[in-house]
């Protein structure tokens, strides 16, 4: 399989393709397209269909989505733990994904993924503000559900239990609300560090911060 992705330091949704590929266990190649240049615009046309990133490629097949990518890899590793095993606890996963996958719009704008970055006190909008309240909702209630099913979250720290598709669509988040020095509740608080000590993560972030390539656009000042 070979998966291509955009910068490290910016694209979102290349990095929930790349942690997919990972937690999948199975074998992968790189490929990175640098965003916003010549390069990305001639190959782009002949690697994914909507001419965005992440896409993987299995053969002759391509798969152009981050959360279609998930299902993929689920499909060919049943035992990743993608999802959970409880149908109530998938559907609860499943749900949460499409909500990240969907929405948010506001915050993804407001608060772009820029993992060499680190701001303090930086204001939120009355919209970002009701979309991170959002996102604390759903990482409380998720990791209690997963307590009350006698998944520890000290043992886990996860949003289901061990690290899954839910926790890989909120990865991003995890990058943007540390980059923006976001105020947090203390229950948020200790999902990020636990998401930002993840093995992957760190990798992630390491090569992001190790990066060259600067896009205007997405480096806002404060």
């Amino acid at each position: 399989m070979i998966l291509f992705i955009g910068n490290k330091n910016y694209s979102s949704w290349s990095l929930r393709g790349w942690l997919a590929a990972k937690l999948s266990g199975l074998p992968f190649e790189e490929r990175l397209i640098p965003l916003n240049t010549v390069e990305f615009t001639e190959r782009i046309g002949d690697i994914s269909p909507s001419r965005l990133v992440p896409a993987l490629h299995d053969r002759d097949l391509v798969i152009w989505d981050s959360l279609a990518i998930i299902e993929y890899l689920n499909e060919k590793a049943p035992r990743a733990g993608f999802w959970p095993l409880d149908p109530g606890a998938r559907a609860t996963a499943r749900s949460v994904c499409a909500e990240m996958h969907a929405g948010f719009a506001t915050m993804r704008q407001q608060l772009p993924m820029n993992i060499r970055k680190h701001f303090t006190n930086h204001s939120l909008e009355p919209q970002v503000r009701d979309d991170v309240h959002r996102v604390q909702e759903i990482w409380a209630d998720c990791r209690a559900r997963s307590a009350a099913k006698g998944k520890s979250r000290r043992a886990g720290h996860f949003l289901f239990g061990p690290f899954s598709a839910a926790d890989i669509l909120y990865a991003p988040v995890v990058f943007r609300f540390a980059s923006y020095d976001v105020p947090l509740n203390d229950d948020a608080k200790d999902y990020l560090n636990a998401m930002l000590s993840h093995p992957f993560m760190i990798e992630w972030a390491e090569a992001a911060k190790a990066e060259e390539w600067v896009i205007e656009a997405e480096e806002i000042t404060i």
